[in-house]
């Protein structure tokens, strides 16, 4: 449905999670690759628990008002962005994806939906500053949040893991944008002096 679709990226879509991405995600969580990346344990338990704690999860907190699925222009799910431990006061929060159908790694996916979902963020929130973290070794994802116009401000240790931590600002963010809508050709006019020939 039209109204599930939250942003738009180049080549990704933004949507609210549905109860059928569950086996998707049950999938992601329980690969042991996949969780590597995300320094975590891979989920031990049969589908259907993981399926309760999962329907609890996205009807009965908020977490189905800033956790949204990825899909390609395909319409295939292929992974979740999520936007949390929002902080008021500082104005700040958390952002995090995961890109769980691997034959899509390294193709633009995840920096394409970074810039849609911080779009969405930006235009929707108050919030100033969104940051992410990553595993120090995880070179590729800091190349994608990079991309997005992330910058590298810190280091973080936990749960014996180091990690590298990103963040960007919201006017950071605006002159991203405004400058991505700037005319290329305009930097392609030749100067007075290369017209008359000296």
């Amino acid at each position: 449905m039209q109204d599930e679709v939250v942003a738009r990226g180049k080549r990704v879509i933004i949507r609210r999670r549905r109860i059928a991405d569950a086996t998707d995600e049950y999938n992601w969580r329980t690969d042991v690759e996949l969780c590597r990346y995300d320094a975590v344990p891979p989920v031990n338990v049969d589908f259907a628990d993981y399926l309760r704690g999962w329907r609890l999860n996205l009807y009965l907190t908020d977490a189905g008002q800033r956790s949204f699925a990825l899909e390609d222009e395909n319409g295939r799910h292929i992974g979740n962005i999520m936007y949390y431990n929002i902080n008021s006061g500082r104005g700040e929060a958390e952002l995090g994806i995961s890109v769980g159908a691997k034959h899509r790694w390294g193709l633009g996916y995840g920096s394409d939906a970074l810039a849609a979902m911080l779009g969405f963020v930006f235009r929707n929130t108050s919030l100033n500053w969104i940051y992410m973290r990553t595993l120090d070794w995880n070179l590729r994802a800091q190349r994608c949040f990079r991309k997005a116009g992330f910058r590298e401000c810190n280091t973080s240790w936990q749960n014996g893991h180091s990690f590298v931590i990103m963040r960007i600002r919201r006017e950071q963010w605006r002159e991203r944008l405004s400058s991505a809508r700037r005319p290329s050709f305009l930097h392609a006019i030749p100067s007075t002096a290369d017209l008359s020939g000296s």
